[in-house]
């Protein structure tokens, strides 16, 4: 045919081989092609992951523009790349013969990182990110982008970096895979990895028969369920989503997964069936993982976009954490860490008269150094109505308990048998139980049951209000925040409240010292 089809891409390395191979193909069937480099939007913006820039098709809507405008007549993508629905009035045209799907760890010198607690690995997908994290937590990622040469030069520049995570077909067809790189077997790629895809104008009958000359039919039935399962779990690049398919001995094998950002929570699906029989696959495996918890956990990354407005400075359960109402942005984490120390037999050698204990972690110490019977405490005080449940449970009878340790040393002077008393306490503790002891005469005991290390994160400029405690996560709070002049401490007790008065212009109270009762104080601020 005389027609020349322009054909569009990116400008990239990658994207110019991958337009090439499609223009070999058609002159290799006589027909007249030329490539047209565009720039993207997605080569443009390096300074993000392309997750946070809230773009579907980042690397496909320039060309898309160009096609609708009639400056190319096809565009080739790297398939993983387009969303799964299209624009109007664009098709998909053609796939090719899919290459390696799988993702490539390129490393610096060995791999014995892999074994370590610490190592640092470098990769912008969120994808790669869920997974590296679901296998090893202890890991950090960091970000990286550009093009893949720009990605590897920045990892043999990077001295803290193990290493980076590659699209194998990337290295393989720009024949730059390292020596030092193993394909990730383990890892589920992303839908449609290792494909190639031409789009076209739906009005544009001529040029779609040319481009069906090229469709590769194995390789299209594969990603096309790939592609539908992403569709039917409503993912893009904000989604942790992994997708591969593949044929073998005339049956269709699927494998799927959907994580949590963080990789903590991970749901998996796995599906055979003989090809011709394939056609409810991919509803069928996005239908198990949203009844096996994907509904929830695509919620709550959906919920994630927003912007954070509440701050948890002690780690929330799920259950906790659905308590919030729908104006409640949460997040959480451990502002304090706990280490529980050897309490040395001798300490405990004789039966002890007054026992104090103001928290779980000082049980939780006992019992790791000490079988129940071992613990010979005559009468047991102690602070908290989940301590005195806990004590009662595991250990014996308590005494007598208050809501908060000062109210427990007004009642020991009055009521405690005797002048003497052991408190099994943390290294960081308030001093108004000892104090108050000891200034009426009751000699106190102090034995460090267990250290409490200040652990802060920096939180977001957009968090309105802050969840705390115990005094000490008030304090680890400062040690890497700011109180602004609006903020709201939202505390668990009198004791932590008397401490954010300190900081705090607005603290407010819960109405009885149980984490979900915070979380009840600030619904009712969220109203």
């Amino acid at each position: 045919m005389s027609k020349i089809i322009r054909i569009g891409t990116r400008d990239s390395e990658l994207a110019l081989y991958q337009a090439n191979a499609v223009k070999q193909q058609l002159e290799h069937l006589g027909h007249k092609a030329v490539i047209v480099p565009i720039k993207s939007t997605g080569d443009i913006v390096l300074d993000k992951p392309l997750y946070e820039l809230g773009i579907t098709g980042i690397f496909t809507r320039t060309l898309d523009i160009a096609m609708l405008n009639g400056d190319i007549d096809i565009a080739v993508h790297s398939l993983k790349d387009v969303p799964t629905v299209l624009p109007k009035g664009i098709v998909q045209a053609a796939v090719m013969k899919r290459g390696n799907v799988r993702d490539t760890l390129v490393f610096k010198g060995t791999e014995e990182f892999l074994g370590a607690k610490n190592a640092v690995l470098a990769t912008s997908s969120l994808r790669r990110k869920a997974q590296w994290l679901n296998r090893y937590p202890t890991h950090t990622i960091e970000d990286i982008r550009g093009n893949v040469a720009t990605r590897l030069q920045k990892l043999e520049e990077t001295k803290h970096w193990n290493g980076a995570i590659f699209a194998a077909a990337g290295l393989g067809r720009l024949n730059v895979r390292p020596e030092n790189s193993d394909n990730l077997e383990w890892m589920v790629p992303a839908p449609g990895q290792g494909a190639i895809m031409t789009v076209a104008l739906e009005e544009d009958e001529e040029t779609r028969a040319i481009l069906a000359e090229i469709n590769h039919e194995e390789t299209q039935i594969c990603v096309q369920i790939e592609r539908e399962f992403l569709n039917r779990l409503e993912g893009g690049c904000t989604a942790p989503i992994g997708a591969l398919c593949y044929i073998k001995d005339e049956e269709v094998n699927f494998e799927g997964v959907l994580l949590s950002p963080n990789g903590t929570k991970k749901i998996s699906v796995q599906r055979v069936k003989p090809l011709g029989q394939h056609s409810d696959m991919a509803q069928w495996c996005a239908d198990y993982v949203i009844e096996k918890g994907g509904k929830r956990l695509m919620d709550n990354i959906k919920q994630s976009t927003k912007p954070i407005n509440v701050y948890s400075t002690k780690s929330f359960t799920e259950d906790q954490r659905l308590l919030f109402n729908e104006k409640v942005n949460s997040d959480s984490s451990d502002f304090v860490k706990i280490s529980l120390n050897r309490i040395a037999p001798r300490l405990l050698k004789n039966e002890i008269e007054n026992v104090i204990i103001t928290s779980k972690n000082a049980v939780e110490a006992l019992l790791t150094n000490f079988s129940p019977i071992e613990l010979q405490f005559k009468n047991i005080y102690c602070v908290g109505r989940r301590t005195k449940r806990m004590v009662e449970k595991r250990i014996g009878k308590v005494k007598h308990s208050e809501n908060n340790a000062k109210k427990l040393a007004e009642y020991l002077v009055e009521f405690m048998d005797g002048t003497e008393a052991t408190y099994f306490c943390s290294d960081l503790r308030l001093d108004d139980l000892p104090n108050i002891l000891n200034e009426n005469n009751i000699n106190v005991k102090e034995i460090e049951a267990y250290q409490t290390k200040l652990d802060s994160v920096k939180i977001s400029d957009s968090v309105e209000g802050v969840m705390f405690y115990s005094p000490s996560t008030i304090k680890s709070f400062k040690q890497e925040n700011t109180v602004k002049d609006n903020m709201i401490a939202f505390c668990i007790g009198d004791s932590t409240a008397k401490e954010a008065k300190l900081y705090f212009k607005d603290v407010r109270v819960a109405k009885v010292p149980t984490v979900e009762s915070v979380i009840e104080l600030v619904n009712e601020y969220y109203i």
